[in-house]
């Protein structure tokens, strides 16, 4: 039983863990600011410019 829990509570804290802000959000745009732009993808880069930069807040 006490291993049945532990599992439970690492499963619901990895799960928890891999949550982040959606691609393109404004707070994905400020977690991208505070990442260091060398660890950026390239994919990561061309997103940031087309949802951070160049926003059309229509």
């Amino acid at each position: 039983m006490k291993v049945l829990s532990i599992t439970a509570i690492l499963a619901a804290l990895f799960t928890l863990a891999g949550c982040s802000p959606e691609v393109g959000s404004k707070a994905w745009c400020e977690m991208m600011d505070a990442k260091s732009k060398g660890d950026w993808t390239a994919n990561e880069a061309t997103e940031y410019a087309k949802s951070c930069i160049f926003r059309s807040d229509d």
